[in-house]
């Protein structure tokens, strides 16, 4: 490949090691999260609802980068197992409060030990991870700005 081409090879892609991390570190959580029973999303939903307790549908989608197409689901089928409530608030039917029952405060115990499970999956030292955490911050905050 000639280098006029180059920008075009997936090893210059800054989107690909991105994508295919994402895609590993959710493959990675599925037998922690199997234990207690939740999906990844399911459970970036119950994280910020364990910060919450309760908080509306509209910005727990924009929290977590999800439409309402992709986090209706998510929520119906933690109603389903009894971890949050779903309700239409009286002066705005529009929106949807989501809130924490006792059950889903009761599973926060029960996945305390999921972070630390994933740590041992992740190579990186504490400074390392820090730097990352930093920098993937950083590049959403960016891409944020510029897609307004």
């Amino acid at each position: 490949m000639s280098d006029r081409y180059a920008a075009l090879k997936l090893e210059n892609q800054l989107c690909f090691p991105l994508y295919a991390c994402a895609k590993e570190i959710t493959r990675q959580y599925k037998p922690f999260l199997g234990n207690i029973d939740l999906t990844y999303t399911q459970y970036i939903a119950m994280m910020v609802l364990w910060e919450n307790e309760s908080i509306g549908m509209k910005e727990l989608g924009e929290t977590l980068f999800l439409d309402s197409g992709t986090l209706t689901p998510v929520l119906k089928k933690l109603e389903a197992k009894g971890f949050i409530t779903r309700r239409r608030l009286e002066g705005d039917e529009r929106e949807v409060q989501v809130t924490l029952t006792e059950e889903g405060k009761a599973l926060q115990e029960k996945a305390l030990d999921v972070p630390e499970e994933m740590r041992t999956c992740v190579k990186l030292d504490p400074e390392e991870v820090k730097m990352l955490y930093r920098l993937l911050y950083k590049l959403l905050e960016g891409m944020e700005n510029a897609g307004r």
